[in-house]
């Protein structure tokens, strides 16, 4: 029987993005070789660099492709210095958000990890206080409503002048509550392990529902969804006293669910636990389609010195590839998966091929090809 083909929409878009998808690459080309996986590349141009150079944020044909044939979508940065559209945005923006939308992407799923060898980001008196057994979380972040939604605006009378007032509409729909709330219900079902700290099924509700109408009702949607996992244990935490628990102690989430705006926050303040964006990838997640990034931006000052660190887009096809398992039950994908992530736990574990932000001074081109032989090599 003839192998799946998987069409997969590859868009590095500017500065480093480019760097280190280009790394990602080598590790879906070294598990493609070694589990004889079909993955089929389509690339397309995109981006800031792209929209100065051509007027659009990229190609014509890219969305449709990556509506009607992709399997799974890979993104690597976008933003640029002097690329803003008319409206103010950043010149990719419109991709990120087009994809979202488009493509009805609601759920942002973001692993927080420390693998051993990996030194976190909280301080060097405190470097030896978490064991990276006890960071194992994910937080699912609601991802085409809340604040970011286009309901906004400017008031401005007279040219020339700033704005008198700026207005932006919160959203909170049951529609968008309720299933990015399973989403992490689901998602803590499949993850097996539970917490750390006790091993419990648990979905944490990130909210502010002691003030704003908009998390009370993400709260109820979310108890209502609850009530159909009876496995897996309810947990609460208003935004900012998670911003300190999830420091003090990230042993004790196993899965958490937020709106937008408080997950896009909380999501890069966990990153810290992992070591940093280097090592934070992402997914979003809909239920016919989902695209797969690291977190990190674009990094323009970066740009062309090789020292991106690759790691968080390696995780990213970790991710994709565990996605596409998943959706198509299939268990050379799975395994593929499992086989990205413990090449990037041996060589962060190694030391040696270790970019800047770790402590090392490894090129971004180096940790790849440490990725892709260590793939070979299990």
């Amino acid at each position: 029987m003839a192998k799946r083909q998987y069409k997969v929409a590859l868009l590095p878009g500017d500065g480093v993005g480019k760097e280190v998808l280009v790394e990602g690459r080598k590790a879906l080309d070294a598990v493609s070789d070694k589990f004889g996986l079909n993955l089929q590349f389509q690339e397309f141009a995109c981006g800031g660099e792209y929209y100065l150079k051509h007027g659009k944020e990229w190609e014509s044909e890219a969305f449709p492709y990556c509506r009607d044939e992709a399997d799974a979508i890979l993104l690597g940065a976008v933003g640029w210095p002097g690329a803003n559209l008319p409206t103010g945005d950043i010149a990719g923006a419109g991709i990120i958000f087009g994809l979202r939308f488009g493509l009805d992407l609601y759920a942002n799923v973001r692993p927080t990890k420390l693998y051993p060898g990996v030194r976190h980001k909280i301080g060097s008196q405190f470097m030896d206080v978490w064991k990276p057994e006890n960071v194992d979380l994910v937080i699912v972040r609601e991802n085409t409503e809340g604040l970011y939604t286009p309901a906004r605006g400017w008031l401005q009378r007279g040219v020339g002048e700033l704005p008198e007032v700026a207005t932006d509409t919160n959203i909170i729909t049951r529609k968008g509550s309720e299933r990015v709330a399973r989403k992490a219900f689901e998602l803590s079902r499949l993850r097996n392990k539970g917490a750390p700290k006790d091993g419990k099924k648990r979905v944490t509700c990130i909210d502010k529902a002691n003030v704003l109408r908009g998390s009370q009702l993400f709260r109820m949607c979310y108890d209502a969804v609850g009530k159909e996992f009876p496995d897996v244990e309810r947990d609460y935490a208003y935004v900012d006293a998670f911003t300190q628990w999830i420091i003090r102690n990230p042993e004790g989430y196993d899965v958490c669910v937020a709106s937008n705006m408080i997950g896009d926050i909380v999501t890069d303040l966990a990153a810290v636990l992992q070591g940093g964006m280097g090592m934070a990838a992402s997914g979003n997640i809909g239920d016919k389609h989902a695209m797969f990034e690291p977190i990190h931006g674009s990094a323009p000052k970066h740009s062309g010195q090789s020292i991106a660190n690759p790691i968080a887009t390696v995780l990213a096809t970790q991710m994709m590839l565990e996605w596409l398992g998943h959706k198509h039950d299939d268990k050379k994908m799975l395994e593929a998966s499992r086989a990205i992530e413990r090449a990037v736990a041996a060589i962060v574990a190694d030391g040696k091929a270790l970019t800047y932000d770790l402590g090392g001074s490894a090129k971004t081109n180096e940790v790849g090809d440490a990725v892709a032989r260590a793939i070979k090599a299990a």
